[in-house]
């Protein structure tokens, strides 16, 4: 017997999420993302690993470090979170995503924190080439005060840091 209402079932394609987008709204990646500290504090109690990673290997302090959340990676850190682990794709640490975006504060939280300063990308960038692509004096700066071995990694393209500081104020001179 076959059963059939005759009600159609028209959904908009925008009402369906995977389960993939489901996973990281409800973890602690998307808490990171939006400052919720509540919510993370709550998902620590409840035994989530700080060191979660959603699917592309990004880990809360990773969401944390990029959107400039000084408080809640400081409490990440405090809870265990390893400020040198890798994504997936980009292998990229929270370091490189702080430097990249010029967060002088977040930056030297992290190198306080352990955070190695002369770990490579997936384009053999340093912490120290992404804050000197993006003008970053400041966070240059900070980096060449604990570790000046990044002046001298070359990516995979064979570019020093100094090499991404033509035209960029002040930089050429933090890198001389």
């Amino acid at each position: 017997m076959s059963h059939n209402c005759g009600h159609s079932h028209s959904v908009p394609s925008s009402v369906y999420q995977t389960l993939e987008e489901l996973d990281f709204e409800r973890g602690i990646w998307y808490a990171a993302q939006h400052n919720d500290i509540t919510r993370i504090e709550k998902l620590l109690r409840q035994g989530v690993s700080p060191n979660a990673e959603d699917a592309a290997g990004y880990t809360a302090l990773h969401y944390a470090s990029r959107a400039g959340h000084l408080e809640l990676c400081r409490m990440l850190l405090s809870a265990g979170a390893e400020p040198n682990s890798l994504t997936r794709a980009g292998r990229a640490s929270s370091l490189h995503r702080a430097a990249s975006r010029g967060l002088v504060d977040i930056v030297k939280l992290l190198l306080k924190s352990g955070a190695l300063p002369d770990l490579q990308d997936s384009d053999g960038k340093t912490a120290l080439h992404r804050a000197v692509e993006g003008g970053h004096y400041l966070v240059a700066q900070a980096l060449l005060d604990v570790s000046d071995v990044s002046k001298k990694i070359p990516d995979l393209k064979g570019q020093l840091p100094i090499d991404y500081a033509k035209g960029k104020e002040n930089m050429e001179l933090v890198l001389s």
